[in-house]
């Protein structure tokens, strides 16, 4: 929430004190909490659907055959197909590794549950930005652009997101962090 202090302002030639607003910096203004709150909705949506659709095989990233309740392998089509660049080899050892599989998928709705519901933002910005550097890494280079791609600007997005306290407005990220035990261990907020 926005909290405007007042400062004495001394006007040196009539000798009185008249207190001035100092405005709230912007991500406190109620236009920039809501922003990161959609923000963070979305990429809560981002995070859920892919473990959805890889779960259930709905048919828009994987087919329901290849579905993870079917057998198939949340992991192993990307990772044995799609890698380039330096970490190649070590991408294509981890296609279909049972535990990569657990791993992915448990980041995927962790990650994305902590987003929607505003909870555990600094663990969850880790463990997604950590998650979007690795896929980047596993494209070198990315195919539109020499470095940068949309991987590395969800990770940005993820620090941000933690850093403004956006699990505040619209999440329950207040509630939260007045659990005991997140007070005690702040990487939990």
């Amino acid at each position: 929430m926005a909290v405007t202090e007042r400062r004495a302002h001394h006007d040196h030639r009539a000798g009185t004190r008249f207190p001035l607003p100092v405005p709230a910096t912007v991500t406190e203004t109620p236009a920039a909490r809501y922003t990161w709150a959609v923000t963070r909705l979305a990429l809560a949506w981002v995070f859920v659907w892919a473990f959805l659709d890889k779960t259930f095989g709905l048919g828009h990233g994987t087919p329901a055959a290849k579905a993870w309740i079917e057998g198939g392998s949340p992991t192993e089509g990307f990772l044995a197909n799609s890698p380039t660049g330096p970490f190649e080899g070590f991408y294509h050892g981890l296609a279909g590794a049972v535990w990569a599989d657990w791993l992915f998928m448990l980041g995927l709705a962790g990650i994305g549950a902590a987003l929607a519901l505003g909870i555990g933002m600094r663990v969850a910005a880790t463990a997604g930005a950590a998650l979007m550097v690795m896929m980047w890494a596993a494209v070198l280079p990315p195919e539109n652009n020499p470095f940068v791609d949309d991987h590395l600007i969800y990770a940005l997005v993820l620090v941000g997101l933690a850093l403004v306290g956006a699990g505040d407005t619209l999440g329950l990220g207040r509630q939260w962090g007045r659990l005991p035990l997140v007070r005690r261990l702040p990487i939990l907020k």
